[in-house]
């Protein structure tokens, strides 16, 4: 499809609607569409097979776009670009995006490679996590209630892709770990082995706890196994998108 609806007006309920996607971190769950904003998150998701309700693209770029942006998506919209650059939460506006329809919540793969996150909060760290997992292997992410919307604008920028190639579960109760058939391990910045000297099972499910607290008790207990990260610089100066780099590496790192 290469037609386009073009929009100038602010009172549209299309652009109103984007201005909300983009800017609230939590409108993703209740309109049940995702907006991903720039080229790179819109190719990473085109590459996956992902097929996008609706292309996005401002009037100035709207006549040079490649053939491949314009056939993407079920239906073009093309927005003045005022309007573009008002429902942008970028500083630099990218001038197209996508909207999806938000996945369908997957369900749990019991022995596959997992990352956990307990209550991780920072959009940033949680992207962080996603490339990781994705770098070294690791097929699922199941994120406990309290950790960042994984879908969220902020969340969706610095994960830079990494969304598309992983099973991502949201909001999970503590008790859906009960499905899992491989190992929780889990890090600690005073107890268990340090991790260059430790065997980690693969695949594992590796549990990332909360910026500040860590790892809840109750989380830690069900561990079959804590490492520590050695820190001779000063003990817990690792954030915890840095630590889950380490040890998602150690794990494919295994003599």
């Amino acid at each position: 499809m290469t037609e386009a609806v073009h929009i100038s007006s602010r009172d549209n309920a299309l652009v109103k609607e984007l201005k909300r996607l983009a800017g609230d971190n939590a409108a993703y769950r209740r309109l049940g569409r995702v907006w991903l904003e720039g080229d790179h998150l819109c190719r990473a998701a085109l590459a996956r097979g992902v097929k996008p309700a609706l292309a996005v693209f401002s009037e100035s770029l709207w006549p040079a776009a490649p053939a491949e942006w314009r056939t993407a998506a079920r239906r073009n919209v093309v927005l003045a670009d005022a309007l573009f650059t008002d429902i942008s939460a970028l500083e630099s506006p990218a001038a197209m995006g996508f909207v999806l329809d938000l996945p369908a919540a997957p369900e749990l793969l019991p022995h596959v490679p997992t990352v956990v996150l307990d209550r991780v909060q920072d959009a940033g760290n949680v992207g962080s996590i996603l490339r990781s997992a994705g770098a070294f292997g690791f097929k699922q992410l199941i994120a406990i209630k309290g950790s960042a919307a994984l879908w969220s604008p902020k969340v969706l920028r610095a994960g830079m892709g990494a969304h598309f190639g992983l099973r991502l579960i949201e909001s999970a109760d503590e008790a859906l770990l009960n499905q899992l058939a491989v190992p929780l391990v889990v890090t600690s910045s005073h107890l268990g082995e340090d991790i260059h000297r430790s065997t980690v099972p693969m695949p594992c499910a590796w549990v990332m706890g909360h910026e500040g607290q860590g790892v809840s008790p109750a989380l830690a207990a069900r561990a079959a196994m804590a490492v520590r990260i050695p820190q001779p610089g000063g003990e817990e100066s690792l954030n915890v998108a840095a630590a889950a780099a380490i040890c998602l590496y150690a794990s494919i790192a295994q003599p």
